[in-house]
């Protein structure tokens, strides 16, 4: 996902795109590592001094329920980035710095969950592998 497939994607859903909502794409777009409402909080605060949590987290909640960026969780807490390509892949990510990789392999036999989930219906699954990249692990 990229900046203008985002906005495209709150205009179709007819939610106004502000200079706001413009910068938290923004913050996603030009990093692929999840990052933290924290750290967002943090970057939009340098630029509109006086910005609620609220509206932080309302959006990441917005943009996550309309696809725009993906959530995992490391360290206990929420952690955002864009969304990947539409392909079929996993990631590696650094429990400290947040950093992906994409792993091209899916270690998941759907059939067999399908099978043995027989009477629900399988929208999605994830799959993550955990740990420290090179950077983080030689620090």
């Amino acid at each position: 996902m990229n900046m203008e497939e985002a906005i495209t994607l709150l205009e179709e859903h007819e939610y106004k795109v502000t200079e706001r909502r413009k910068v938290i794409l923004a913050f996603f777009a030009n990093d692929e590592k999840y990052k933290t409402a924290k750290s967002l909080y943090a970057h939009m605060e340098k630029l509109y001094p006086g910005i609620s949590y609220d509206t932080v987290y309302r959006n990441l909640r917005l943009y996550h329920e309309l696809g725009i960026l993906e959530k995992t969780v490391l360290q206990a807490e929420k952690h955002y980035r864009m969304k990947c390509a539409e392909h079929h892949h996993h990631h590696f990510i650094c429990n400290i710095c947040g950093r992906t990789k994409e792993l091209n392999i899916c270690p998941m036999d759907l059939e067999q969950i399908r099978s043995t989930l027989a009477r629900c219906e399988i929208d999605d699954h994830k799959f993550e592998v955990y740990g420290l990249c090179p950077t983080c692990k030689s620090a």
